[in-house]
């Protein structure tokens, strides 16, 4: 194609989006800011000038999309709009926060300034720098929140264009939405965003998985389409008879989120009875009246259906964290099949689809008290963020604890109500309410009756804690405790007593030292370190300090009398080998140079010999040929393969993402992997029998383990077999379920014992 012609095309796109960017804008309830949008655009069509992204297209349609997303689907204005436009500015050009500030004002360069901090994704290459970079993202939500909801905006529209990317990148940016942002997402109330951030990732992360899903939900579509036909009728002709303004959809659940509660629950597509739910959404004729409706709309229902007695959620009187709000009831439709109703205002809906946005928005004018609860949230991250931070991966683990927690309502002795994470304890109630009482916390009083600090608190529990001032915080508290802010308070805590125990324990090593005329220097206090076996100076220092073993005879001995082996270590001590010159190097967290020759070639090929010399298969998900999985270098230069959703290279994704590798199996039938089968089904005599005429006379597979355990008639085992590849497993699978009073028949990482807790 003619160039001329090709920048005319591109001009006349890059225009066109823009004006749809205007369209979305003008068509919201914001004030009309053109001008300064518009200005924006121009400036930051100008610095990316002939600038393209990888998949070939002009730059300046990436900040564009993002506006949009900012505008049309978040709900923010013309500021946030502008800093969206401008948003990769500092970052890929010459121009500077101060020349933003200078053309559009310091609100705008702020958040630009916000998101150029943590630009290039949350995270580095090495660990530390990725937690100081997380630290970076969360301080901003302390200053404007916006920044946030900006790079969420971001991170939703580099998603939608992954597939341009190359395979390992994919799966870290996939790792890395899964693990931060989509929590983070939902934490902000961004309900839509989350479950599509959820739903690219686990499409990226396990294809076969997602497409397979996709398929089922068009192939039952029309059957879905009949139930909801057949059960809202009934229910608009009650409504309109009230005169009740309102409209009725149906809500599909997502791929990912069908995938996640049939691992969770080790059933099939065809078991999962909650696909389809019927969302409510009214227009109340006075504000006021509002959660009146919601009631008003649900006992109209109960005329009509029967409601199930433990599936009521009432998240109109009690919000959500992230202003959720919204009545859940699940009623038994005329078909046999229970279907979850929401009921909820057009307010309720905006706050449940945009977040605080949305919030902002209908709260104009009026007091914002109901915004506490986020308040609360960005003041427990700030005190995490205000101490010293520990390893990298547990300081993403401490604040994402809490990001997709399901909340509990428990109540104090005053009959006060407090919103916690499901899983909390007693000390993390105690923590909640103060540092010093969950620091001196013995027990609690829970429905009056006396608990260990360990115990598990349940929605509706009145919770009275106990104290002593002769309590302190234990190391073993941190396994007792499940929210962040718990947590890091009790780091803090003993971090602060081990900083004191070394200054403790150093004062007495000087003394030591001076009293047997021995200078205070690294090597005397290395020495020490050698004798007692103390990996470093703070161990030794803090071990002396707590006073876990006295400086005695022993110690003046060894400095009066060299020991050759004494000084040899001490002299070899931190010694590193040098690395072969054609290898290319990797750096870890602790700064270490790990060493491995990488082909050139996008993927690292497994073959029957590689598996054999450098590579490892992953325990903890145990990958076998023809599963979807990636390459992790260790810090021993071998390359672990893993399931790409194992719960651990989800970590290794967001922490360490200079590492993976994509991979791909071929090892042919060569080698046998063992598998592990979870089956259920009803007991009856010979059920063993025809289970194991299937895997070893059937299909000629060899069983490794087998455990079988019955219980009032049910039957449920695990069985491992050695198979060559996902296709064995596969036909066994479907050979198992067609044996008649099989329940379920699935494939599950560990071999563990039925009914064992």
């Amino acid at each position: 194609m003619d160039e001329n012609k090709l920048q005319q095309e591109e001009e006349e796109l890059i225009n066109s989006e823009f004006q749809s960017l205007l369209s979305a804008y003008l068509s919201s309830k914001h004030r009309r800011k053109i001008e300064i949008i518009t200005k924006a655009f121009t400036f930051a069509k100008q610095a990316h000038r002939g600038v393209r992204r990888r998949s070939g297209e002009p730059y300046i349609l990436h900040p564009i999309t993002v506006a949009k997303i900012v505008c049309s689907e978040i709900g923010l204005g013309s500021t946030s709009i502008c800093a969206a436009l401008l948003h990769d500015v500092v970052e890929d050009t010459e121009y500077t926060v101060e020349d933003i500030e200078n053309l559009f004002g310091p609100k705008i360069a702020q958040i630009v300034d916000g998101l150029t901090k943590i630009s290039g994704g949350i995270f580095g290459d090495q660990a530390s720098a990725q937690a100081e970079n997380f630290k970076k993202l969360l301080l901003t939500m302390n200053d404007d929140i916006r920044v946030i909801l900006i790079k969420i905006a971001d991170r939703l529209h580099n998603m939608r264009t992954l597939g341009s990317m190359l395979p390992n990148k994919q799966y870290k940016i996939a790792g890395e939405t899964l693990y931060i942002y989509a929590p983070l997402a939902n934490r902000l109330g961004l309900n839509r965003i989350k479950n599509e951030l959820e739903d690219l990732s686990f499409k990226y992360e396990r294809p076969n998985e997602y497409a397979q899903i996709e398929e089922k939900l068009k192939m039952t579509q029309s059957e879905r389409d009949n139930l909801f036909n057949e059960f809202t009728h009934p229910i608009k002709e009650q409504l309109d008879k009230q005169g009740i303004n309102y409209r009725i959809l149906a809500r599909v659940k997502t791929p990912y989120s069908i995938w996640s509660k049939m691992q969770a629950k080790q059933i099939s597509f065809d078991d999962i009875f909650d696909i389809l739910a019927v969302r409510i959404i009214f227009t109340p004729n006075d504000n006021d009246d509002e959660v009146q409706d919601c009631y008003d709309i649900y006992v109209n229902l109960l005329k009509l259906y029967t409601p199930h007695p433990d599936r009521l959620r009432d998240w109109v009187t009690h919000p959500k964290s992230n202003g959720y709000q919204s009545l859940h009831v699940t009623l038994m439709s005329n078909r046999g099949q229970w279907v979850e109703v929401q009921i909820r205002s057009e307010r309720m809906n905006a706050i449940a689809e945009q977040g605080f946005a949305a919030h902002w928005k209908y709260k104009e004018g009026e007091g914002h008290e109901d915004e506490s609860e986020l308040e609360k949230w960005l003041r427990t991250i700030k005190d995490i963020l205000d101490d010293p931070q520990p390893d990298a991966i547990d300081f993403l683990d401490t604040i994402k604890m809490n990001l997709f927690a399901s909340e509990i309502l428990v109540f104090t002795p005053k009959g006060e109500f407090k919103s916690m994470p499901q899983g909390s304890t007693v000390l993390d109630f105690a923590f909640s309410i103060h540092t010093f009482l969950g620091s001196h916390c013995i027990g609690a009083k829970v429905n009056h009756k006396l608990v260990p600090i360990s115990y598990k608190l349940r929605s509706g529990d009145q919770v009275e804690i106990l104290k002593s001032n002769t309590q302190h915080v234990q190391p073993t508290w941190i396994n007792f405790v499940t929210t962040a802010k718990a947590k890091s308070k009790i780091q803090a805590i003993l971090r602060r007593e081990d900083r004191l125990n070394q200054q403790k324990g150093e004062e007495i090593v000087i003394q030591f030292l001076k009293d047997i005329n021995v200078p205070y220097l690294p090597e005397n206090v290395k020495k020490l370190c050698l004798l007692h076996d103390m990996s470093n100076p703070e161990a030794l220092f803090s071990a002396i300090g707590k006073e876990l073993f006295p400086l005695n005879e022993n110690d003046k001995n060894a400095f009066r009398t060299k020991s050759r082996n004494a000084w040899k270590r001490i002299a070899t001590f931190g010694l590193v080998k040098k690395s072969d010159n054609n290898s290319k190097t990797v750096v870890d967290d602790s700064g270490t140079n790990a060493t491995r020759k990488i082909n050139n070639k996008q993927t690292f090929k497994i073959t029957p010999e590689s598996i054999e010399k450098d590579c490892i298969i992953a325990s903890c998900c145990k990958p076998i040929p023809g599963d979807e999985v990636l390459g992790v270098i260790d810090s021993n230069n071998h390359i672990v393969i893993h399931k790409r959703h194992c719960s651990v290279a989800d970590k290794l994704k967001t922490s360490f993402g200079n590492r993976l590798v994509a991979a791909d199996w071929e090892t042919g039938k060569s080698l046998f992997f063992p598998v592990n089968i979870h089956i259920t089904g009803i007991d009856e005599m010979g059920v063993l029998n025809k289970i194991t005429g299937i895997i070893s006379q059937q299909l000629n597979v060899n069983i490794h383990k087998l455990y079988i355990d019955t219980e009032d008639g049910i039957f449920e085992g695990r069985i491992q077999i050695l198979v060559r590849d996902v296709t064995d497993v596969k036909t066994l699978i479907d050979n198992l379920r067609h044996l008649e009073n099989i329940q379920n028949v699935s494939r599950v990482d560990l071999f563990e014992k039925p009914f064992s807790n």
